[in-house]
């Protein structure tokens, strides 16, 4: 069985260059309706975080991913 993102990819094939309709191409290849609709928003701060996240766990080598994590949360803001 494929993966999720795979069956959705094929769904959206199915429906892109057959015409087939979406509810049918999600009950085919057994994907939510939800699933091949969702589309994720990508953030300018997602990045700016994950290089803050970075370069605080390699100058905080004993906190560990989780504790600078929360520094950057609650101290950070």
């Amino acid at each position: 069985m494929a993966r999720e993102g795979q069956r959705r990819e094929l769904a959206v094939k199915a429906v892109a260059m057959k015409g087939v309709s979406i509810a049918l191409a999600c009950r085919t290849f057994q994907v939510s309706e939800t699933c091949y609709r969702y589309s994720p928003k990508l953030d300018d701060e997602n990045g700016q975080i994950a290089d803050l996240l970075l370069g605080l766990t390699k100058a905080k080598k004993i906190w560990g991913f989780g504790l600078c994590f929360l520094y950057l949360r609650n101290v950070q803001g």
